[in-house]
C-alpha cells in the first residue's frame, strides 16, 4: 500500500531539497545519527571478529571472553589490542579485526614513566589524544555525541507533547482555563532553573532520565505560548467553525484539525530545540551538575580543557565538534523554516 502525500507537502519537501545548505546538512546529520547508533562497531576496545585456531568469535556484542580462551594467562577480559600484536608477530594464520578506534570511552590507556594527557598520535591510535586520566578523546566525543543527541531528541518529544497539548487547549478553550495556565506559566518561569538543578544534585546523583525530567519541567513553556497563539488564530477559521457546527468534539477539533494544520510551526522549531538541548546538557556537565562521571560528556571534556590549557587538544576537539554539530543543526532549521513558510505556498485572490 502506497502512502499518499499531500501535494502541498511534496511542494515543501522539494523546496527543502532546493536549499542545498540545509539539505546536505540534513544528510550529514542523518549519517551522524546512524553512526552514533552503531558506535560500538566503530569505537570499542573489543574486537569485531577474532579468528583463532579455526574458530571465529564475535566479541563486540557478545559476552566477555577471558584471555585463556586464546591461551593467555589470565581469566579477565581479553586485551584485543595485545592479541592483535601477538597474532601479527606469530604469523600463524590467526587474525583479528579491530574497530577503527580500538578504545572505549571509559578505558585508561597509561604509559610507564609518563603522565596523561597524551597528545594526538596516529601510531598509538589516539587520533585526538587522551584526557587527563588517559581516556581516548575521540572515543569520548563520539559516545558523548550519542548521549547529547538522544537526550535532545527525548527532551524535544516530551516538551512538544506537553507544550502542544496544553498550548492548543489554552488557545481553543480560552476563558478560565487559559487564565489559569497563564498564571502557572508566569509563576513557574520565574523559578531559577539552575538552583533547582543544584538542589536536586545535592540530594541525588542526577542520571539521564532525571535530567530529562527536570529540563522538561522547565522547557515546555516556550512551545505552549507558541501553540496558544497559533490556536487562537486557527480556531477562528471557517473549517474549525464548520467542524463545530457538525458536532465535532473538542479533542477531535484540537488533535484532528488544529494541530495537523499547525504542523509547520512545530517542525520549524524542532531543529533549534535540538541545538538548545545539546547546549543545555553540555553547560550542565561543564558546571558539574549534569550526568555523573565517568559518563562521556562534551561538557566534562570542556571542563578538563579549561583546567589544562596546555593540552590544547582536549578543549579544541570539543569546541570544533560543537561548532560543527550546532552549525549543521542551524542550517537544517533555517532550511526547514524557509521550506515551511506559509508565504511561499499561499495564493492570494
Amino acid at each position: 500500500m502506497l502512502i499518499k502525500i499531500n501535494p502541498l507537502t511534496l511542494q515543501k519537501i522539494h523546496r527543502f531539497k532546493s536549499i542545498k545548505r540545509g539539505y546536505y546538512s540534513f544528510i550529514i546529520f542523518v549519517l551522524l545519527m546512524a553512526v552514533s547508533i552503531f558506535t560500538e562497531c566503530l569505537v570499542n576496545k573489543r574486537a569485531l571478529i577474532v579468528h583463532y585456531e579455526g574458530r571465529t568469535y564475535f566479541p563486540i556484542y557478545g559476552d566477555m571472553i577471558p584471555g585463556r580462551a586464546f591461551d593467555l594467562e589470565y581469566d579477565y577480559e581479553t586485551n584485543y589490542r595485545d592479541l592483535a600484536k601477538r597474532f601479527k608477530a606469530e604469523d600463524s594464520g590467526d587474525w583479528i579485526l579491530m574497530p577503527l578506534i580500538p578504545f572505549d570511552a571509559y578505558e585508561n590507556d597509561l604509559k610507564d614513566g609518563f603522565y596523561p594527557p597524551f597528545p594526538p598520535s596516529i601510531k598509538e591510535k589516539h587520533y585526538l589524544g587522551t584526557d587527563t586520566i588517559g581516556r581516548d578523546i575521540l572515543a569520548r566525543l563520539v559516545y558523548g555525541f550519542r548521549i547529547a543527541i538522544f537526550f535532545s531528541l527525548i527532551l524535544l518529544m516530551v516538551n512538544y507533547f506537553i507544550g502542544v497539548s496544553i498550548g492548543s487547549a489554552m488557545g481553543y478553550l480560552g476563558g478560565k482555563f487559559d487564565l489559569f495556565f497563564q498564571r502557572i506559566i508566569e509563576i513557574w518561569s520565574n523559578v531559577p532553573f539552575l538552583y533547582v538543578i543544584i538542589i536536586v544534585s545535592s540530594i541525588v546523583v542526577p542520571n539521564f532520565l532525571t535530567l530529562v525530567l527536570i529540563m522538561a519541567i522547565f522547557g515546555w513553556m516556550g512551545m505552549t505560548w507558541t501553540m496558544r497563539t497559533v490556536t487562537y488564530k486557527e480556531k477562528a477559521r471557517e473549517y474549525i467553525i464548520a467542524a463545530r457546527v457538525m458536532g465535532a468534539s473538542t479533542p477531535r477539533i484540537i488533535f484532528k484539525h488544529i494541530i495537523p494544520n499547525t504542523i509547520a510551526i512545530i517542525v520549524t522549531f524542532a531543529p533549534f530545540s535540538i541545538s538548545n538541548g545539546i547546549v543545555a546538557l553540555t553547560a550542565l556537565d561543564y558546571l558539574g551538575f549534569g550526568l555523573p562521571p565517568p559518563t562521556p560528556s562534551w561538557g566534562e571534556l570542556l571542563s578538563q580543557g579549561w583546567s589544562n590549557m596546555d593540552a590544547w587538544w582536549i578543549a579544541g576537539s570539543v569546541v570544533v565538534a560543537m561548532i560543527v554539530t550546532l552549525t549543521i543543526v542551524t542550517f537544517i532549521g533555517e532550511a526547514v523554516r524557509e521550506a515551511f513558510d506559509p508565504k511561499m505556498h499561499t495564493t492570494y485572490e
